[in-house]
């Protein structure tokens, strides 16, 4: 693979990843402040989809990593983002203490931080280790209560805990670091051609500005809704 050529299919998934949340998240807004049945946000299906690409966005990040110059940095950039969305949503009383950007922000920047330790490992060790871990701890993804306070960050979350969206580091830090090991492939050009050449100019655009949307969505939508209960009369 040319050196500094952009991967179309990650930006692509990337895009329809950051969509589909968006489409979820809306489905919330109604649900929960337009009277909407509660059954259009959680179902059986959605609440398998919404982990699901939930993981693609996880893995991606991975992935990206290798792509970075700096991923200290990056990390960095969204961590700083991420406090402004606890900020934002404290103030809109649906607070998000340790959502999938604050995880992504920590798992960047530690991985910046680690990042020669791993690529001297064993090719094998960092997928397997990751596949092994992620099933071992997937009961963490949505918080397992316990009386120690101070370990939310983990997955353990006190009775009084809350977070409009949890996305603790057990078990989804697997998930990222196995995206660093597949990312390590895709730059050095292992996969099939059909992976460099697929093309979706709408959905790369969204995948290429995924920070920007995701840190801006859940305003604009939240704004939306109150605009349209105003409107109607509700």
């Amino acid at each position: 693979m040319e050196k500094g050529k952009r991967i179309y299919l990650m930006d692509a998934l990337r895009g329809l990843a950051v969509l589909l949340m968006v489409v979820h998240h809306f489905l919330y807004d109604l649900a929960a402040f337009c009277g909407a049945p509660w059954w259009i946000f959680s179902n059986p299906l959605f609440d398998v989809l919404h982990y699901v690409f939930a993981g693609v966005f996880i893995l991606l990040s991975g992935g990206s990593s290798n792509f970075s110059r700096s991923n200290v940095r990056r990390g960095l950039k969204a961590l700083g983002c991420a406090a402004g969305i606890t900020a934002v949503t404290v103030v809109m009383r649906m607070p998000i203490w340790f959502g999938v950007l604050h995880l992504l922000a920590v798992c960047m920047i530690f991985y910046g931080l680690t990042r020669g330790l791993w690529e001297r490992l064993p090719p094998w060790v960092v997928p397997a280790v990751s596949a092994v871990l992620t099933v071992l701890t997937a009961p963490l993804a949505n918080g397992v209560e316990t009386e120690i306070p101070g370990l939310w960050m983990l997955g353990w979350t006190t009775p009084e805990f809350a977070s409009a969206d949890y996305f603790p580091l057990l078990p989804w830090a697997f998930v990222f670091w196995f995206g660093t090991w597949l990312g390590r492939y895709v730059k050095e050009g292992r996969l099939p051609g059909w992976f460099y050449r697929w093309r979706c100019p709408a959905l790369e655009a969204v995948g290429r500005h995924s920070l920007v949307i995701y840190v801006l969505h859940q305003p604009v939508l939240y704004g939306l809704t109150m605009a349209g209960l105003r409107l109607f009369g509700r």
